[in-house]
């Protein structure tokens, strides 16, 4: 587009290289952003979420697995309390082993 001044033509045409320019450097900023974090994440010794999923996962089932051996140990002491308390003709040990 020819304008009657040249000097309107001379500032769109920089001012559209000054926006490639700006674009290009944006771009630039962008990438060296990326490689930092990148760099400071392989430095932070972090654990891809997959793996903290799996540990969590095996804290869970370990939790619940302690809960459920702490509730078996306390009715086996609580039989061996009834049996202690009982006379020793009558307290006989159970031949079964369940287990949970």
């Amino acid at each position: 587009m020819q304008t009657q001044n040249p000097f309107f033509d001379d500032l769109a045409r920089m001012a559209g290289g000054a926006m490639g320019a700006l674009s290009g450097l944006r771009a630039e900023i962008e990438a060296l952003m990326r490689q930092q974090m990148e760099r400071f994440m392989a430095g932070a010794d972090m654990v891809p979420r997959e793996e903290f999923e799996v540990v969590r996962d095996m804290a869970v089932k370990a939790r619940g697995e302690q809960d459920a051996l702490a509730r078996r140990v306390e009715e086996l002491e609580a039989r061996l309390a009834a049996l202690a308390g009982a006379p020793a003709a009558a307290a006989k040990p159970a031949r079964s082993r369940k287990t949970p």
